[in-house]
């Protein structure tokens, strides 16, 4: 588990035009949120933010003037054509608290020899854990699976801690055979028309 610590300054102004102005300082505006409190706006430092935000799940240690707080993100808003951030939902945490998050699923090994093809059913799995200690992902091992071997969320080993918090027999991953395809009949089409 990766924690960044953070320096946000609170805002004062919203919309569309405030919103541009904040990101042309090369800031992102952010919304903070939990334990029953009023929502909390701030802008935070948009470089170091995108460099926290490339690691999974990462815990936030935010000084809101002079306050220190804990968050993990829960919503990103990115731009689709340049990639940049456009506004960050932050979701406060306490050390101890338990909290839902999607971890990715890694695989590790190979299949068994032959035309096979491994399905990701669930690239992510919903998953329960400490916010101080939430993994930022999960490996399973697919070596020597066939076709019509699945893995269930059941079978995934988990780290100390964390739990489920989906359907333990939800299809995780699945292997399927390769499918070829049969010769197409045109050319016999061809002989009976002359």
């Amino acid at each position: 588990m990766s924690e960044v610590k953070i320096a946000a300054e609170t805002r004062t102004e919203f919309g569309k035009g405030a919103a541009r102005r904040i990101r042309r300082d090369n800031k992102v505006p952010a919304v903070v949120y939990g334990h029953g409190g009023d929502p909390v706006h701030v802008t935070l430092p948009g470089h170091e933010l995108q460099l926290a935000l490339r690691t999974a799940n990462v815990l936030l240690t935010l000084d809101i003037e002079g306050k220190t707080q804990l968050a993990i993100p829960k919503a990103v808003q990115r731009d689709a054509i340049k990639g940049f951030l456009e506004h960050v939902d932050l979701l406060l945490v306490k050390s101890g608290e338990k909290v839902n998050v999607e971890v990715y699923v890694h695989t590790e090994g190979d299949l068994a020899p032959g035309a096979f093809i491994l399905e990701h059913v669930l690239s992510t799995l919903t998953v329960e854990a400490e916010a101080t200690h939430i993994p930022e992902s999960v490996t399973v091992s697919i070596e020597g699976l066939e076709a019509g071997a699945s893995i269930l969320a059941k079978d995934i080993p988990l780290p100390e801690g964390t739990t489920l918090a989906i359907d333990e027999d939800a299809v995780v991953l699945q292997v399927l055979a390769a499918q070829s395809e049969e010769p197409s009949d045109d050319s016999a089409d061809e002989s009976t028309e002359a």
